[in-house]
């Protein structure tokens, strides 16, 4: 089995793989697998899955558990609502956790390389495939080498910028005239209302801010997301501090708001991009996984959860029809497009309903009171309670 790419989706589906009894070849272009990104939100649905693949001890001094989303109005600062995470173990089966990707990208790693039918391969480049009778046979480029690479199985969980979707003929996502802007802070240099164990989502016109602890706390995630054009060389670069705070002016956004914004020194900003719909265009023994097959605007803090979910179903269909890989990713396939088509969809609504101004603005805000913080976390009770198929080794026991 050859998985191109260890990054979340990618380790997570060695993982489970292996649990099935395969033995995994994983093939990553990086030469070093480094602490890179910032904070992410894990669902339960996510942290289920890596629970059950027995990570729950190596992340646990590391992740965060928030008491709530508290969200507020990035106008006046004050608080509109709040939905209660304390007991979403109790409620989901499965925490709610904040982590550093990195984190999460080490305890993956460290798990991988722990797991004797895993074999991880750095400075991989894959740059072609050519399935045939007996599987598939991937070129990979090791510096200056070109070497192959033999499976019964190839799963793309090559990113965003995914070569081997190219090489399927499954489109490019389109840019969605959106960056994020993204920044820690050591929890310290932050006032005390920031360091709470919470989410914080403030809602202003055209943009949204989101905060969170990571590292146990020690560090302060923070997430500006703003229309914008992209002028950069690539997909990500360095961001100014006097660029974001424009995006949250003075006149327009709250001045606790705009402290925080001001604390970083260092920026980085991302172009966010996302496809129509998954990608289904699948064919003999390979399919895609993650970012690769369904990347998706971040507004529903899914696109890692999405990822994990890929990786415990693909495992269970391959284990389900193992003499026959193809049907086994044609299944895969079919049981997660309704789903992530859905959680696109979701995350595009939700981005929408973010960016509102004037009198829908306060229109939204007036709803959400009226509901309350539990009929609104309800309405994603769809996304967390989700679990694996029956019977498979990300199942919970």
């Amino acid at each position: 089995m050859i998985v191109a790419g260890a990054g979340i989706a990618g380790l997570t589906a060695a993982l489970s793989l292996a649990r099935t009894g395969l033995r995994v070849t994983v093939l990553e272009q990086a030469a070093k697998l480094e602490e890179t990104g910032a904070g992410i939100q894990l669902g339960p649905n996510a942290s289920r899955v890596l629970i059950a693949l027995g990570l729950r001890e190596r992340l646990v001094a590391t992740v965060m558990a928030p008491q709530a989303i508290r969200v507020l109005s990035g106008t006046s600062g004050r608080e509109i609502v709040r939905m209660p995470l304390g007991e979403a173990e109790r409620r989901y089966g499965a925490p709610y956790w904040t982590v550093h990707r990195g984190d999460l990208q080490t305890a993956l790693a460290g798990a991988a390389r722990g797991t004797q039918d895993i074999t991880l391969k750095l400075a991989s480049r894959v740059e072609d495939f050519a399935t045939h009778v007996n599987g598939v046979t991937v070129q990979a480029r090791c510096g200056e080498r070109l070497v192959e690479e033999h499976g019964f199985a190839l799963i793309g969980a090559d990113g965003v910028w995914s070569a081997l979707r190219t090489q399927m003929r499954g489109g490019s996502p389109a840019f969605r005239h959106r960056t994020a802007w993204r920044a820690t802070i050591p929890a310290e240099q932050a006032s005390a209302e920031f360091r709470e164990p919470l989410v914080q989502l403030w809602l202003g016109p055209n943009a949204h801010l989101v905060h969170y602890p990571v590292k146990a706390g020690r560090l302060i995630n923070i997430v500006g997301i703003v229309h914008d054009e992209w002028r950069e060389t690539g997909w990500s670069a360095a961001g100014e501090r006097s660029e974001i705070l424009r995006h949250f002016a003075r006149f327009a956004w709250s001045e606790t708001a705009r402290k925080l914004i001001a604390i970083p020194e260092r920026w980085l900003k991302w172009a966010l991009y996302d496809r129509a719909e998954p990608f289904s265009g699948g064919s003999g023994p390979v399919t895609l996984i993650g970012d690769a097959a369904h990347p998706m605007l971040p507004f529903l803090a899914q696109g890692a959860g999405m990822a994990i979910e890929d990786a415990a179903v693909v495992a269970a269909m391959l284990a389900k029809y193992g003499d026959d890989p193809a049907d086994a990713l044609r299944a895969y396939e079919g049981a997660r497009w309704h789903r992530t088509f859905r959680a696109q969809q979701a995350s595009r609504r939700q981005g929408r309903i973010y960016g509102l101004s004037g009198p829908q603005a306060l229109m939204r805000n007036f709803a959400m009171r009226a509901l309350g913080g539990e009929k609104l976390l309800s309405r994603y009770d769809w996304l967390y309670t989700w679990r694996p198929p029956e019977g498979t080794a990300s199942q919970p026991t």
